[in-house]
């Protein structure tokens, strides 16, 4: 663990080196380009062969593709009250997304000509969801409830299989509740490949989608511009802000939760005022930590990967947290300086607001997409939302009265950049 004041003039510098995975990238980036070339080369082979060598799977054409049966079996295996909560979960992300879907609109403009936007879906989208040993099942609602809003044609999902060729069932009964069927058993950054340049069973998509290692991460990074991604989202991290209000026992458990995700690379950083309640949670850590399956992993991360801030003024805070731009932020403070922290703190992937808001609702139930930015690119990016899964186009409708409202201003730039086919390109209108 690593102490720090935020009044510390060293601390930015801190806080950008323990944001950033400063391993050297050159390993990894050209073992994942001889992947996607392997997959751009060899189609199907290279993917068999890749699933046998890293997850243990023998995949062929009889199996590669889950079938109805497989998504039907997944379903019934799981007890009613599961698939309830499953249900209840689809449709609370259902209901926050379809706050937001993008309208078409036109307007006039100042000369007359009619001016808007329309929204389509993209054709085809692509899924990865991390599975195997560790079967992401609400990744499969984060964004497959997404793309069914939006109205994709097709959607895609990709997951890694088990070592027996199967996949876990509660993911194929997420994914039979969402009425996707197009799903294959393949993992990491050649399923990406298989994604962006299609193969002989799998045809490519238009963009992609989803979480994953930093294999799958590098791959998405190489592939874009062959197709669109979404995110780089990289290991979790939280930021939890909490004063003399707030329980120790639950800060400890919800640091503990965000550390359990098993990279190694998870980033814990807790903030406070309160020197006594920063004991009190380092306490209460070492007390749950010996309760929790995945203990011998998240002390690593406790370990490495935990920074505590103290602050004396709230703006201190508040520049420390959009510096750091956490993934997802809990703020658990009184309730009368709430506001404030809303107003002022400005990079957070998500906000879980109050004591009674740990971030596994954000994961799990509440509604907002949990694919959120990491590594301090929530200073300009967003989570992920409806609008991702569609593509806006402008619309521009002039007629005979309005373009020679619109001649003096083409005449002008055409002139000043030298561009007089531009210009021609109205006035052959006006003379006729």
């Amino acid at each position: 663990m690593l102490t720090l004041k935020a009044s510390d003039p060293g601390l930015p510098e801190i806080l950008q080196r323990f944001e950033q995975n400063l391993a050297d990238r050159s390993e990894l980036e050209k073992r994942v380009t001889e992947i996607i070339t392997s997959v751009k080369d060899s189609g199907d082979e290279a993917i068999f062969e890749l699933t046998e060598r890293f997850d243990k799977a023998k995949i062929d054409a009889s199996n590669f593709r889950v079938n109805k049966l497989e998504l039907v079996s997944g379903k019934s295996s799981l007890s009613d009250e599961e698939l309830s909560n499953i249900e209840k979960a689809k449709s609370q992300i259902e209901a926050y997304h379809l706050q937001n879907k993008p309208e078409n609109w036109l307007t006039e403009n100042g000369d007359g000509g009619m001016v808007g936007e329309r929204h389509y879906p993209i054709r085809a989208v692509g899924l990865y969801v991390p599975g195997g040993n560790v079967p992401l099942v609400s990744s499969v609602l984060m964004s497959a409830v997404l793309a069914k809003i939006a109205g994709n044609p097709r959607i895609v999902v990709v997951t890694p299989p088990l070592p027996d060729g199967s996949i876990a069932p509660g993911m194929l009964a997420a994914l039979e509740i969402c009425g996707v069927d197009e799903i294959y058993k393949v993992g990491g950054a050649q399923a990406i490949a298989a994604l962006a340049y299609g193969t002989q069973i799998i045809e490519p998509v238009d963009k992609v989608f989803g979480p994953g290692n930093a294999y799958v991460l590098e791959a998405k990074r190489q592939v874009f511009g062959q197709v669109g991604v979404d995110l780089l989202p990289g290991p979790s991290e939280i930021g939890l802000l909490a004063d003399e209000t707030a329980n120790p026992d639950w800060i400890a458990a919800d640091l503990l939760a965000q550390a359990e995700h098993g990279s190694g690379k998870e980033r814990v950083l807790f903030l406070s005022s309160d020197n006594e309640l920063i004991q009190k949670v380092e306490q209460a850590i070492e007390e749950q930590l010996p309760q929790r399956i995945h203990s011998e992993a998240i002390r690593k991360v406790i370990q490495e990967k935990f920074v505590r801030i103290t602050y004396s003024k709230p703006e201190e805070a508040v520049a420390v947290l959009n510096q750091f731009a956490p993934e997802h932020l809990e703020i658990q403070v009184n309730e009368d300086s709430i506001d404030y922290y809303l107003e002022n703190i400005t990079t957070a992937g998500a906000m879980l607001v109050g004591h009674h808001t740990p971030t596994v609702l954000g994961d799990f139930t509440a509604g907002p997409s949990h694919t959120l930015p990491t590594g301090g690119a929530g200073r300009f990016m967003s989570g992920l939302r409806l609008a991702d899964f569609m593509r806006r186009t402008s619309v521009v409708r002039y007629d005979a009265k309005s373009i020679q409202k619109a001649a003096p201003v083409v005449r002008t730039f055409s002139k000043l950049e030298q561009l007089d086919a531009h210009g021609n390109s109205l006035e052959i209108r006006l003379e006729s």
